[in-house]
């Protein structure tokens, strides 16, 4: 065997690491910056920093957040108010669940910290409803649902089709009007954000919109509050005037206008894969019905979240599987991808606010 040529390294252009000195960090950008030169999750946060960076400062790129996980239970809901309120973010994606326990914070309510091993018998006869170390109080789900009812009866979508973005408009126009505090939808209607539920039905507020609708059908017949005992097929047969192929479109259009793409990813689920489909919505849309469209493709991506990729999920698919189902620009053509794989209450606020400190000038 001939003798190897041993090289160092910085001969073939590799990226020398460095040990990471607290002493000569000031500020969470500069923390960020530093772990970018360490390795494993510290430099995918780093890397993750630089491209949302890059996705913030192109002025033709629209920006989609989406959202899975209890991230406002997890008190996250103002690092979201934030994106929204500074114009970071253009289109909101995520669960039902999500914004409901955010509604309860947005009307003044609180959630609190249990302990994971507590006694969950017990916590159900309280009314406390646990999320690994938090609960969410029954209570505060009846008063959103009070919100819910209100929104309903005083605001007529068009054509009197309510969809989830439509929905989510009239709730933050409402939370603005009660003025109560920071939400997320509210951030959103004062913005023009459109927020999308895909999955609406599963959570909290497609609840509640539905016992909305059967509580109008019953109390036609007079039976709301009697205490009757009623058949399940009569009782769940009332349907709300509710479309979500109006969410379906809604997003196209708002692709469609788009001269670039970014998504940010917290968690994964179906606000991702919802938001991502887009991109073979609009090639098989032309492919079908045989007509041209654009080819829109996220250019640049940033996903924090801890699913491992060997599940087989979307929740922790690769930007790089994306490309294979023709939702990416591939890194040849442009495209900017980060991935970080940690728990989004560790890793995001660190990000935002590091990022928020090189967009405002404090730092580099």
């Amino acid at each position: 065997m001939p003798p190897r040529k041993l090289h160092d390294g910085r001969s073939d252009g590799l990226m020398p690491l460095e040990s990471l000195d607290l002493s000569q960090v000031g500020s969470f950008a500069g923390l960020v910056r530093a772990m970018a030169k360490t390795a494993f999750g510290g430099r995918q946060l780093g890397g993750a920093l630089d491209v949302f960076l890059a996705m913030a400062r192109d002025p033709g790129c629209r920006v989609v957040l989406t959202l899975s996980g209890a991230m406002t239970v997890a008190k996250q809901g103002r690092i979201i108010c934030e994106l929204i309120d500074r114009g970071l973010v253009d289109a909101v994606v995520a669960t039902g669940a999500l914004m409901a326990h955010g509604l309860t914070e947005s009307i003044g309510l609180a959630h609190y910290a249990v302990n994971p091993d507590a006694d969950d018998t017990e916590l159900f006869e309280k009314g406390y409803n646990r999320i690994y170390d938090t609960l969410e109080m029954e209570s505060n789900l009846n008063d959103v649902c009070e919100l819910v009812a209100r929104v309903l009866a005083t605001y007529q979508p068009e054509d009197g089709v309510w969809s989830s973005a439509r929905f989510c408009r009239a709730v933050g126009e409402e939370l603005d009007r009660l003025d109560q505090g920071p939400g997320i939808l509210r951030s959103a209607f004062r913005k023009g954000v459109p927020v999308f539920i895909p999955a609406f039905t599963d959570s909290e507020m497609g609840l509640d919109f539905s016992t909305w609708a059967m509580g109008a059908a019953l109390s036609q017949r007079g039976l709301v509050d009697s205490d009757t005992l009623l058949d399940p097929a009569e009782v769940f047969e009332a349907i709300p005037p509710y479309n979500p192929f109006l969410d379906l479109q809604e997003y196209a259009r708002f692709i469609g206008r788009a001269e670039s793409l970014g998504i940010f990813t917290v968690g994964g689920g179906v606000p991702r894969n919802w938001a991502q489909q887009v991109a073979p919505y609009f090639d098989i849309t032309a492919d079908r019905l045989g007509i041209r469209l654009p080819e829109p493709r996220f250019k640049y991506g940033v996903r924090l979240c801890p699913e491992p990729v060997q599940w087989g999920g979307l929740s922790g698919c690769t930007y790089s599987e994306g490309i294979s189902w023709g939702k990416f620009l591939p890194p040849a053509q442009g495209g900017q991808f980060a991935e970080v794989l940690s728990d989004a209450t560790v890793v995001w606020p660190l990000l935002m606010k590091a990022a928020f400190e090189i967009l405002d000038g404090a730092a580099e």
